[in-house]
């Protein structure tokens, strides 16, 4: 896959949420601004609004001042764990209804936690915005009487699964850990993880949490944020009423910036079990956020790093092919900044000849400077970038939440940007002498198990303490059944608000024309921004592979985008960045897909490099050469990935080897090395056609408009005849198989059961999609429940239906702690069994009411509408498909309800593939008694028992 971005997202991703938004751009050159109103309430609970009536939907997010850099040392992770216990009940909101509340009025909601802040949001059809007032303000002031000692020893354990999953069953999982036991001092506020160790988790208390509550999740050190369509007033009564009466907690002072220095290099090692190839990250301490330096340093590593003309990409990937791209990023953040370089090296490289070929690079970079038309290349997309960042109510609430937060003033988008407009190249190299040349560093050398030969040079171990595999030992932690002591309150918290009447379905209008070239073009009209978000889906994809000579179509959409037959990659590049645009094009199991978003005044000359892209590929032999050594590298670098692995083989257990979906859309090592450009020539000639196209396009742009601008597409692209291969496929299993695959040592096991079921053409599928739902289509499925928030043995747990034009799997899926493994499997198959027995006619509401009531948020993005587009066209749906399926919904009853189950779900033929540590786990789930029991290895194969140390 390749792609062409926008190159401001190294300014985006350091402020992470604190992207340029805005929701007003004056015309005469005004400045851009973010209306809103904000007062403050007596007991310091900071409130801010802005109204946006372009959906019928609300957003409401809280931040508190508290992020891990309020912990002490062998107190870490507790931010983030109370985030956790936020989710679990208060005085007047019952165990786990927290989730099921917000989607049974059809919203959405999640909580985050990062070094500097946690934030908590929902997004709800406008008439539950009472309920979520009610919700929040009840874990704001009337939580902590309610956390029990059984609640919070199940969140320790979801927790732990967490970083299990994200950190120690990774690639590279710990080098945040070391690089920030490194860079700062142990009493630095950073110098520990989010997540914090597993040892301080498992010892924190009660006691623990009342106090961290106490002291940082008071009105007083939070900011409340209402974005969408309401009345100003409305929401300021509700705002003082369930708000208002919350006192104030003990006061916080702001920290200080706290930026660090480093008196030598320290270069440190990690031999990673789950890595293939050797990785190397350089990292310098900077400064923090909004200063001038700051913004300079983001440039900094645009320029670096980002495209074919950077010097770090010149000389690693272009001269000495020591990888296949390069990252570099700036992180400014409250209290202190750090500047990062990151090389995956290629397979066997060594990270001595990375280290020196970055310095190679610095040198370049000296010796040709930063010239104008390179910072204004980085300029030319914070237009288009900025509004992307808007085009929700939730990244309006967030944005302003954050600057409020940060910077003081909600509105700080306007000197933000200016900051920005002002860097300039004399900036750019001051901050590069200033923070990198010559500097002290860490560095980090990870490399594979048994290759200490890669590490860069006079690097000492890290010291990770990696967790043991134990036996599971189920902890039943019996609470005192003692009523809860109520919080005395001025209203009647005891049950949620009446809400009014939902929103009806209002669907889009859309049109569509089919083109004389026989291309069809499907479009929608949304006016709120001057975006154009597009598509072309060319069917076929990597259907049309050949099984020997797999991964054409993947290395197909590599090749289109490296240049054209009259533009170098580096001058295609460019002309896209110029103007503000963001090209991507990749392949897919049955398309390959060029999706394209730019502003609107931008759209013709954008199409223009699109079809020349389509029309004139540059089929440059040298960037083939790349393109084969980078994904033969990322194949090697997935191979011991649990997650891929459990994708790759479940495909295979699936389709079978004589179907192309057995394999990988990547290819193999050895397929993608056998494919020359006649194999690339060939296909392209065969099968890229406007007969098997669909153009989908939406934004602020009319019908007339686009299909002036596709005419010359229309007129140069002919039509040819595409046949698209069909395979068979046996969805008839007789029996239950458990297949296993050995990845020692593993930290957690990869569970995936199922089959295959129906194509989403099915008149089936979509109300066995509603029937899925309680079982395990959202966080209030019947198996996260129970995995998640009853055991604790897993951070998330789900089922689904899966099909395309294609029949695809029903499946059942998660990650779990590794001594949980069968106990886990178990569940599976004993829920599904159970699910055909019916569900309650309260499931049932509930099913319905977070369906229909969600359609309210449906239609808000243009990302949003470009998907509906693609079903509409790719399934041959009609144009109100969504209020037929809404009818299906409305329909269902239990007995329909208890028919699909019965009739799409059974457990006894389903395969049961575990990926997992097989010297603690295989014997004990060969217990369960399947029909047949598989020990494969990571690429499939059969392996006999013998050969593994059980």
């Amino acid at each position: 896959m390749k792609k062409l971005k926008f190159s401001f997202i190294a300014i985006l991703f350091s402020f992470l949420f604190l992207g340029i938004y805005s929701c007003k751009k004056e015309e005469s050159g005004e400045k851009l601004s973010l209306e809103f109103e904000k007062y403050v309430l007596e007991n310091g609970l900071q409130v801010v609004l802005h109204q946006d009536t372009s959906d019928p939907i609300v957003s409401v997010a809280i931040q508190y001042g508290v992020g891990s850099n309020r912990e002490k040392t062998g107190r870490t992770g507790f931010a983030h764990l109370f985030e956790h216990m936020l989710f679990q009940e208060s005085e007047n909101v019952p165990q786990d209804q927290f989730f099921k509340t917000i989607q049974d009025l059809g919203g959405t909601l999640n909580g985050g936690t990062w070094k500097d802040g946690t934030i908590y949001y929902e997004v709800v059809p406008k008439n539950a915005l009472e309920t979520v007032m009610w919700l929040e303000s009840d874990r704001m002031g009337f939580l902590i009487n309610t956390v029990t000692e059984s609640a919070f020893y199940n969140q320790q354990e979801v927790v732990q699964n967490e970083k299990r999953q994200r950190v120690d069953n990774n690639p590279y999982g710990h080098t945040s850990w070391v690089l920030d036991k490194a860079l700062y001092p142990e009493n630095h506020p950073y110098n520990w993880q989010v997540i914090g160790e597993l040892v301080d988790l498992q010892n924190a208390t009660i006691d623990d949490v009342k106090e961290f509550y106490d002291k940082y999740y008071g009105p007083n050190n939070a900011t409340l944020v209402i974005a969408g369509d309401f009345k100003t007033e409305d929401a300021k009564a509700l705002v003082e009423k369930y708000f208002g009466e919350i006192k104030r907690r003990q006061e916080v002072e702001p920290l200080e910036p706290q930026r660090v220095t480093l008196k030598e290099t320290k270069r440190l090692y990690h031999e990673d079990n789950f890595a293939r190839a050797p990785q190397l990250q350089m990292v310098w301490p900077t400064l923090e956020q909004y200063t001038e330096d700051a913004y300079a340093l983001d440039f900094l590593s645009q320029l670096l790093s980002d495209g074919k003309k950077a010097p770090l990409y010149k000389v690693l990937v272009e001269q000495k092919e020591l990888t296949s791209r390069v990252g570099a990023y700036n992180n400014s953040q409250e209290l202190a900044g750090e500047f990062h370089i990151i090389v995956t090296a290629n397979s066997g490289k060594n990270l001595k000849e990375v280290e020196e070929a970055i310095k190679e690079g610095f040198a370049k970079f000296e010796k040709d400077g930063v010239s104008e038309k390179d910072v204004e290349r980085i300029k030319a997309s914070l237009e288009t970038g900025f509004y992307n960042s808007i085009s929700s109510v939730l990244g309006k609430s967030f944005q302003l939440a954050q600057y409020n937060v940060f910077a003081g003033d909600p509105g700080f988008i306007t000197q933000d940007i200016e900051n920005i407009k002002k860097v300039t190249k004399e900036d750019i190299m001051r901050v590069y002498n200033t923070y990198i040349k010559d500097k002290p560093y860490v560095m980090t050398s990870f490399v594979p198990k048994g290759s200490l030969d890669l590490m860069a040079d006079n690097s000492i171990k890290a010291n990770i303490v990696e967790e043991e595999i134990k036996e599971n030992v189920e902890v039943k932690i019996e609470d005192n059944n003692t009523a809860v002591v109520k919080t005395e309150s001025k209203i009647d918290r005891s049950k949620a608000p009446e809400i009014g009447e939902s929103p009806k379905l209002n669907i889009p209008d859309s049109w569509s024309v089919t083109l004389d070239n026989k291309m069809k073009v499907l479009g929608i009209e949304q006016n709120e921004l001057p975006l154009v978000n597009f598509s072309i889906i060319i069917d076929g994809g990597h259907l049309l592979d050949k099984i020997d000579k797999n991964g054409v179509a993947n290395l197909m959409t590599d090749i289109m985008m490296e240049g054209t037959a009259t533009k170098t990659p580096a001058e295609l590049e460019e002309e896209i960045e110029l103007l503000g645009a963001s090209l991507r094009m990749y392949t897919g199991n049955e398309g390959i897909t060029i999706t394209g978003n730019t502003l609107v005044r931008n759209f013709e000359p954008t199409m223009k490099l699109v079809e020349e892209i389509l029309l004139q590929p540059r089929w440059d032999e040298e960037e083939l050469k790349r393109i084969k050594t980078s994904t033969i590298n990322s194949i090697k670098r997935s191979s011991a990935n649990p997650d891929v692995v459990a994708r790759n083989i479940g495909n295979k257990i699936l389709y079978g080897e004589n179907h192309i979906f057995a394999y990988p859309t990547s290819g193999t090592e050895e397929s993608v090395e056998s494919i020359t450009m006649d194999d690339l020539k060939s296909f392209y000639n065969n099968n890229f056609s406007p007969s098997v196209a669909k153009f989908h396009i939406v934004g602020n742009i009319k019908k007339e408009k686009v299909l002036l601008v596709l005419a010359s597409l229309e007129q140069n692209w002919k039509a040819k005849e595409v046949t698209i291969p069909t395979y068979e496929l046996n969805t008839e299993r007789d029996k239950s198989s458990l297949y296993f695959v050995d990845i020692p040592d593993s930290k957690q096991s990869v569970i995936n059961i199922g089959y295959l079921s129906m194509a989403r053409t099915d008149p089936d599928y979509f109300p066995a999609t509603v029937m899925n739902y309680k079982l395990g289509g959202s966080f209030s499925g019947n198996v996260n429940l129970i995995l998640r928030e009853e055991k604790g043995y897993t951070y998330g747990a789900r089922t689904e239906f899966d099909g395309t034009k294609i029949p695809g799997p029903f499946s059942a899926s998660s990650s779990v702690r590794t001594n949980t493994t069968k106990e886990s499997v178990e569940i599976f198959r004993d829920e599904i069994e159970k699910y055909k027995e019916g569900i309650s006619d309260e499931d049932l509401q509930f099913t319905k009411n977070a369906l229909i009531k969600s359609n309210a948020r449906r239609f808000e993005s243009q990302y949003a509408l470009l998907g509906m587009l693609n079903d509409i066209s790719n399934y041959g749906l009609a144009k109100d498909y969504i209020a037929n399926e809404e009818k299906v919904v409305r329909e269902m009853t239990l007995e329909r309800h208890k028919e699909l189950a019965n009739k799409y779900l059974d457990a006894s033929k389903m395969g049961y593939l575990v990926v997992g540590d097989a010297a603690t786990q295989f014997e004990k789930l060969k217990e369960l008694g399947f029909d047949e029991v598989i020990l494969l290895d990571k690429d499939g194969k059969e392996i006999k028992t013998e050969k593994v140390k059980l």
